[in-house]
């Protein structure tokens, strides 16, 4: 049985696809809307003969990361557990998750990694990762940071979705990142549809991406209990 209301997915691939899924599992219709548009860099080749690790704070990166060494026993330090999910799947064998976010990639580096132990390369998106480097470099780390992809907000949302809003078919819209929000309400053309968007429940993946959201005029904001995309879904089981 089909719930009440069409729920929007603006999260790009990697990502999109499996949150249709879930989403159309739990009983809702899904509409996707992919806030950015991921491109993979060519090949990266790093300058450090033996690095130490690779981090990522994204599973876009893991294409980078392939790309960047062959040595599928070089150990791997994820954000979440979906990006340490598509990490192993790529072949590394020593992937470990921080289960949340940048902070808690942090502390996970400082547990398992003496700064002395050499060189970590740290794969980020063009215009990420920069505060984390700076982090982890003022906690002693010797980190190179690679640019390996590039996410470029969307430029226009699908008419089949704004119809939608306009219809008052959608009572949900998933965001999983401040930037992304941003870029989404960027691209909505204004009028009716962003309208009717401000009067659905954003599930948001944390404080900062509801903090767009409200300053856009959102009224119905949620936060999901850890910054990862199982706990943005878990909110709609509780709707």
């Amino acid at each position: 049985m089909i719930k009440a209301g069409g729920v929007i997915v603006t999260r790009p691939e990697p990502g999109l696809s499996e949150t249709m899924r879930a989403v159309e599992q739990a009983g809702w219709r899904a509409y996707a809307s992919p806030a950015l548009h991921v491109i993979q860099y060519e090949t990266v080749l790093s300058s450090v003969a033996n690095p130490a690790g690779i981090i990522l704070t994204s599973g876009q990166a893991v294409c980078g990361a392939q790309a960047i060494t062959a040595d599928r026993w070089l150990p791997v330090y994820a954000v979440g557990d979906r990006t340490a999910q598509r990490a192993q799947a790529a072949g590394f064998h020593r992937v470990y998750s921080a289960q949340g976010n940048a902070e808690s990639l942090v502390a996970l580096l400082k547990k398992q990694v003496a700064p002395s132990a050499g060189t970590l390369l740290l794969l980020a998106g063009d215009g990420q990762g920069n505060a984390l480097l700076a982090r982890l470099q003022a906690e002693g780390f010797d980190v190179v940071r690679y640019v390996t992809y590039a996410a470029l907000p969307a430029e226009n949302i699908d008419e089949a979705v704004q119809l939608a809003l306009i219809k008052e078919g959608i009572s949900n819209i998933l965001f999983f990142s401040a930037e992304s929000a941003r870029g989404w309400i960027r691209a909505l053309s204004p009028g009716a549809a962003l309208v009717q968007a401000r009067k659905t429940t954003a599930l948001v993946i944390s404080e900062k991406t509801a903090e767009v959201l409200l300053a856009a005029g959102w009224q119905h904001v949620r936060v999901a209990l850890r910054p990862d995309a199982q706990s943005v879904l878990s909110l709609l089981e509780h709707k």
